[in-house]
């Protein structure tokens, strides 16, 4: 048993496991002033006052049995979570910044064969052991910075084997990182060299072998597609979303993140589970997402990165679309690991409030990725995915920005970060 005790404020995010939160209630976290939570096993048991904590641990607890963290002037929240990641991949692509700088466009780069395509030839020369070596350190990055689980696509092998390749690492990491890694299928994330000239050729392949062969072995849960000008159209990115579908892969989608493309409109049409980047969603496509509760999952790093405007938060909130905030951790438009920055950004870019940054960090990203009913809220019965921040409360995460303020973080009940510091065992 472990006993968290005398915490500042333990923001338990409570209430919200069977729909993501939406509107105003996106601000409702629920905190608890000296707050305790106590953990059995991987299961958080207790949440309340320190009092009724300490009550509880004398309680239920067998003599000398209890771990007690002492919390006090610090905020306990659940694990953060990240709905939308990149995260298996070879190399990296700084080269590319001075051609941003010098004014070179997301296409351009591409179109000159840079950004996705770079990354493929890197990461189909790499072995399963490269890419599992290279993943494991952004997961202990991802770790250190309180990201408790994860959502990782594949998209850079961009041929059978190496979409399979990519996947296999992802699930090999899943069962040996403390940090749980949700697969998602992008098979569909850019037209390789080979079929430059003919992109309908390469959607039948991702339609005919590659969704198939990923649903035989089980290797993603959902499957994804770049519906964008100049990478694939609505109608190739339905297609693609109708196969994953009647193979048993849920539907997301990259959408409208360079130019209006009718992206958030095909989200809601075929019943995505989340649409993500939207930094151009036009007003019907948000409409339409809010009526069919499907989740923004809102990128901020990636424009900071690439010098563009984030997208408009606030009208998807008083919309009625619910939420998720995400690194979009990749080697080009978002190397970076840290969520805390990204909850940063929402801030001062995206004008969401403290309040909502961390509901789109917890319960409303475990939706995302279709885990809302075991993480995402410090409730009894989930699973003790905590983390402990040298803040005193949860306002001064975003006010304290760009630091690295986690102090501990519990994984399945099991510290992994104490004092700032990764348990090793």
């Amino acid at each position: 048993m472990i006993y968290i005790r005398n915490a500042s404020q333990v923001v338990t995010v409570a209430g919200a496991s069977s729909a993501p939160k939406t509107g105003d209630d996106m601000g409702q976290l629920h905190v608890i002033e000296n707050g305790g939570v106590v953990t059995e096993g991987d299961t958080i048991v207790f949440v309340g006052s320190d009092e009724e904590a300490g009550q509880f641990v004398e309680t239920h607890a067998a003599s000398g049995e209890v771990t007690i963290i002492d919390a006090a002037g610090k905020l306990v929240t659940p694990g953060l979570i990240d709905p939308h990641t990149h995260i298996v991949f070879a190399g990296s692509r700084e080269h590319e910044l001075n051609m941003r700088l010098e004014g070179a466009t997301y296409m351009d780069i591409l179109n000159a064969g840079g950004g996705i395509l770079s990354s493929t030839e890197k990461t189909r020369e790499a072995s399963e052991e490269q890419l599992a070596a290279e993943t494991r350190k952004r997961l202990d990055r991802f770790l250190a910075y309180g990201v408790t689980t994860i959502e990782a696509k594949s998209g850079y092998g961009l041929r059978l084997e190496d979409e399979l390749k990519q996947l296999r690492v992802a699930k090999v990491l899943n069962e040996e990182h403390p940090i749980d890694l949700v697969s998602t299928f992008m098979g569909a994330h850019a037209v390789p060299l080979e079929y430059k000239k003919d992109p309908d050729a390469y959607v039948k392949i991702v339609r005919e072998q590659m969704i198939p062969a990923v649903a035989r072995e089980q290797l993603a849960e959902y499957c994804d597609v770049f519906c964008e000008e100049g990478v694939f159209t609505p109608e190739q990115s339905r297609a693609v979303l109708e196969t994953g579908l009647r193979w048993g892969l849920k539907p997301k989608i990259h959408a409208d993140e360079l130019v209006s493309y009718g992206g958030a409109e095909l989200a809601a049409e075929i019943g995505a589970v989340s649409a993500e980047h939207l930094l151009n969603a036009s007003a019907e496509g948000i409409r339409a997402m809010a009526r069919q509760g499907v989740i923004a999952v809102l990128l901020p790093g990636t424009a900071f990165f690439l010098m563009t405007k984030p997208a408009n938060a606030r009208a998807m909130i008083q919309a009625g679309v619910p939420v998720a905030l995400s690194t979009d951790r990749n080697p080009g438009s978002c190397p970076t690991e840290s969520l805390p920055f990204i909850m940063n950004l929402a801030c001062f870019s995206m004008r969401m409030t403290p309040a909502e940054v961390l509901t789109a960090c917890t319960i409303n990203a475990a939706h995302a990725i279709g885990r809302a009913d075991r993480i995402g809220s410090l409730e009894a019965g989930k699973q003790a995915d905590i983390v402990m921040f040298d803040a005193p409360n949860y306002m001064y995460l975003q006010y304290h920005y760009a630091v690295n303020l986690v102090d501990a973080v519990i994984k399945k009940g099991k510290p992994v970060i104490l004092d700032g510091k990764r348990v090793q065992g």
